[in-house]
């Protein structure tokens, strides 16, 4: 962290323009457009998959040096039709950036992204590296089934074993050797009880791993669950994580050589419980031209104090080295 005062969040901004865009197979993706339009401009690329953006994920920029786009992933935010996952794939999704990329006349556009949004910048840019200039990762995901694994009791249970036990006992199952599987035939079933108990149980025990690093949050105890969006995102993110994120195992790093050599800023929550620091280390390891900066306090999300501190500098210093140029 640099030596000058830690900055906070932007001032709030409103987007100049938000349209929903044609992307075929039935979808429109959700974009705004903010801050300076001659500016640098830059895609914020959100986490989930099915997470959806938020108005202050615009306040991670500054405003007069970022063109900054916001978009809403297939099925997700604001995105129609709302948590369909049919035609949702990792390369849908892929294509879906570069059909906006050229829509929108942008040359080059700097991916900042958080947790699965990682893993998916990480496909674009080693898909369509002259399309990138510059990245910033934060939680970083990387697909990998030990990834997922970890939430389905292969390490996070450790951490959290009253909240895991609670998890589970509210699935009532027989074999809890499957968690995943159960997770997916339930929510994809129809049964709205089913799909009900199965997205209230991972929303508890999923945010409870999430906010693992925020004392008094997460605790796993019962409290008010958003049900229509709690359905969503679970159908989403178990349908990512049936089918392997749509990916060769390990094909990220095993593609890595395919990135752009453009400036990659990683940063990391050293008490992340969700994406690990050794993944980001992996990151940081093999792209030659990356940097990485872990905070010692923070954890997974971007809202917490000094995840925003740490981002908000890697933000400004991209706008640095590529005005610069």
């Amino acid at each position: 962290m640099s030596s000058e005062k830690k900055k906070g969040l932007y001032p709030k901004i409103e987007p100049y323009a938000e349209e929903l865009v044609p992307v075929g197979d039935g979808h429109q993706i959700y974009v705004e457009r903010c801050g300076n339009k001659k500016g640098i401009p830059v895609v914020f690329l959100h986490g989930g998959p099915g997470g959806g953006c938020k108005s202050d994920h615009r306040q991670f920029f500054n405003p007069k040096k970022y063109h900054i786009f916001l978009l809403d992933q297939r099925g997700s935010g604001r995105s129609t039709p709302y948590g369909s996952v049919v035609a949702n794939t990792t390369n849908h999704l892929i294509k879906d950036l570069e059909l906006i990329r050229k829509l929108y006349s942008v040359n080059k556009f700097v991916l900042f992204a958080g947790s699965w949004g990682v893993t998916l910048a990480l496909a674009y840019a080693e898909a369509f590296p002259t399309s990138v200039s510059g990245m910033i990762f934060r939680g970083s995901f990387l697909a990998r089934r030990k990834d997922v694994d970890w939430f389905f009791g292969n390490g996070a249970n450790r951490f959290l074993p009253a909240q895991w036990d609670r998890f589970i006992s509210s699935l009532n199952m027989e074999d809890i050797s499957n968690i995943s599987d159960f997770l997916y035939d339930a929510i994809m079933s129809g049964d709205q009880e089913r799909m009900e108990a199965a997205a209230r149980a991972w929303e508890i025990w999923s945010g409870s791993v999430v906010m693992f690093s925020i004392d008094g949050i997460g605790s796993g105890e019962s409290h008010n669950v958003n049900m229509k969006s709690a359905i969503v995102k679970a159908k989403i993110e178990f349908h990512y994580a049936k089918h392997g994120y749509f990916m060769k195992e390990n094909q990220l790093i095993e593609d890595i050589d395919k990135l752009p050599k453009v400036s990659c800023k990683i940063v990391h929550g050293s008490r992340d419980l969700t994406c690990l620091p050794e993944s980001a280390w992996l990151l940081h390891k093999s792209i030659p031209n990356s940097s990485i900066n872990f905070l010692r306090s923070a954890g997974h999300l971007s809202s917490e104090k000094d995840m925003i501190y740490g981002l908000i500098e890697a933000s400004d210093e991209m706008a640095a080295e590529l005005f610069s140029r």
